[in-house]
């Protein structure tokens, strides 16, 4: 009987050719536009600040101080021809920049820095430092030349000093850096993983108004049962679309100039995470389906859950990018732990142990879902 039931949900499962669209397209197309969208932000050749700049003194040493901040791949120097509104920071070198410099303790400042109301003060702290540090060197330069004469011959200073400092990414190899596909994948995997509400509640709803779940029911067939049928061919397609979306990550993505997917070490800490999803994701859908009494009700209700633990939990903005109280209630969305148990495979390199506590707590919720539906479903059954 039971082999029956999976036989008759694979089938009508396959029917729906839009719903398995929705599966596996609508996330493929999200990691290709949000892979490239984002390839800069985790890029570590792209700009952090933008700024223009008028020179007011125009002598060698604001010139000197001009090619210093173009030199800075961390700043971003706008055309003089753009509008204000497009740059951070206004940079003024006022006239006497040079005679300033030439003095033990300037009596005017060096630079005016004009910057928007709304700019973050650790953002302006970062461009003053920068400023602060550039004014240092030309002071060191003019301190150096007048010694010449005193000092054996010395190299120029370098104007990139970056190569002073090695940067390495916890959990990470020395040459691997973390790329935006690894964060776009696994989140819209996860963002197409609950969207099995849509095929699942359809399947549910008609065959609850064509009495064929009351006919099963009374051929002894336990709820458990019942909802073990119809879970099983769902778990088989989100495994699918696991293993599609991370193909697209890897074979797709570059193709679009985006950086292709790179694999953790551990299949299995993969397929547990997958497995803890998928285990949400359908208890979810059938809590829903359950509820709802129609189609549209439970494929609206079902969307709107869906987006907003996807805000919530960081697939559509990155947790880092969140301020510190939307990160506490990122916790709170079961996403988000399928999110950081995909990022500690893909991203962190872990292992089976580190991913375990977040399938548990997957697994728990989607268990405690399905049990909650079966409630329902066996009290609406009996009136």
């Amino acid at each position: 009987m039971f082999r029956a039931m999976l036989t008759k949900e694979f089938l009508l499962v396959l029917r729906d050719r839009h719903a398995l669209a929705a599966l596996f397209i609508l996330p493929a197309i999200f990691i290709l536009i949000m892979s490239v969208a984002l390839r800069d932000t985790f890029g570590s050749a792209r700009p952090l600040l933008h700024y223009q700049v008028i020179d007011e003194d125009h002598s060698s040493d604001s010139g000197a101080a001009i090619a210093l901040l173009s030199n800075d791949k961390a700043l971003n120097k706008a055309p003089a021809k753009s509008t204000f509104a497009g740059s951070h920071f206004l940079l003024t070198i006022p006239a006497g920049f040079a005679a300033q410099m030439g003095k033990n303790q300037p009596s005017a400042p060096l630079f005016t820095l004009t910057a928007p109301p709304d700019v973050k003060q650790e953002t302006l702290t970062i461009f003053k430092t920068e400023l602060a540090l550039i004014a240092l060197r030309l002071r060191l330069k003019k301190i150096r030349n007048e010694m010449a004469g005193f000092l054996p011959p010395a190299a120029d200073q370098p104007s990139d000093l970056s190569h002073l400092v090695e940067v390495k990414f916890q959990n990470m190899a020395a040459h691997k850096r973390p790329t935006s596909t690894q964060q776009s994948v696994p989140a819209w995997i996860i963002f197409g993983m609950f969207f099995v509400v849509i095929p699942m509640s359809t399947i549910f709803i008609n065959e609850r108004r064509q009495n064929t779940l009351t006919r099963l029911i009374t051929m002894n067939i336990s709820i458990p049962v019942l909802f073990a049928g119809k879970a099983a061919p769902y778990i088989l397609i989100n495994q699918l679309q696991v293993w599609l979306m991370i193909g697209v990550g890897i074979f797709i993505v570059p193709l679009f100039g985006g950086a292709a997917l790179t694999m953790g070490t551990s299949i299995s800490a993969l397929i547990m995470v997958s497995c803890g999803v998928s285990l949400a994701a359908i208890g979810t859908a059938v809590l829903i389906a359950v509820i709802a009494g129609t189609v549209e009700q439970a494929t609206t209700v079902g969307g709107i859950i869906n987006i907003l633990m996807a805000a919530l939990g960081g697939v559509m903005v990155p947790k880092f990018i969140m301020p510190p109280l939307m990160r506490q209630l990122a916790s709170f969305s079961p996403m988000s732990w399928g999110l950081d148990g995909f990022l500690d495979v893909f991203l962190r390199g872990l292992g089976p142990e580190a991913v375990l506590p977040k399938t548990l707590a997957l697994a728990a919720f989607g268990l405690g879902l399905l049990i909650i539906a079966g409630i329902i479903f066996r009290k609406k059954g009996s009136k």
